[in-house]
């Protein structure tokens, strides 16, 4: 299955490259790089990746959209927003980290449904669309086909229990220590939750 990982300038390098190196260890997906319209994007830490134009991948598979500081503009970008739906509709998962959640709740596909975001910038997030039942203490939160994560290094944690849900808990598990991560198994436990500082 293929992984299809949305970039955008000024994303969190983390929020993609942790679930990327989780995905990856599983030897079940290929994993491609794609913007919206192609070519070099840039992280906010200043990491410049070569992407595929959204259209030119497969428009099933897994979907990962990651967060950061460029999802501010984004919300209010129509273009960007409509491609993004049409590519959340088709794939059979979507995965976001941190504020990815606020761009996948502005196409309206999280409507009525269970989601979390970075804790930091939550009353943002919930700002861009208060009919999504915004979960406020959760690492992660599953609903139907979407995975959405808390902030930067929860992406980690979800693409485990994404793998744990789909390839089992053991393949998880290996996952987890090849890349010598602590996996926090809990999904409802956010110690992130708690006195987080607003963004």
């Amino acid at each position: 299955m293929e992984v299809n990982v949305l970039l955008f300038p000024d994303f969190e390098t983390l929020d993609a490259f942790g679930p990327v190196e989780i995905l990856g260890r599983s030897g079940e997906y290929l994993l491609n790089y794609v913007s919206v319209d192609g070519g070099m994007v840039r992280s906010r830490q200043g990491t410049e990746i070569a992407t595929r134009a959204l259209e030119a991948v497969s428009k099933t598979g897994i979907l990962l959209v990651p967060g950061g500081i460029g999802t501010r503009p984004l919300v209010h970008d129509s273009g960007f927003l409509a491609r993004l739906g049409e590519a959340a509709r088709n794939a059979e998962y979507c995965l976001t980290v941190c504020t990815g959640s606020a761009l996948l709740a502005k196409t309206g596909l999280l409507d009525g449904r269970r989601a979390t975001s970075n804790k930091r910038a939550i009353d943002w997030v919930v700002s861009v669309n208060p009919a999504v039942n915004w979960v406020h203490r959760a690492r992660w939160v599953v609903d139907g086909k979407f995975y959405t994560s808390s902030g930067v290094s929860a992406g980690m944690d979800m693409a485990l229990g994404f793998l744990a849900d789909r390839l089992g808990r053991e393949a998880a598990e290996e996952a987890a220590l090849g890349a010598e991560y602590l996996w926090n198994r809990d999904r409802d436990n956010d110690p992130f939750a708690c006195d987080a500082q607003q963004l």
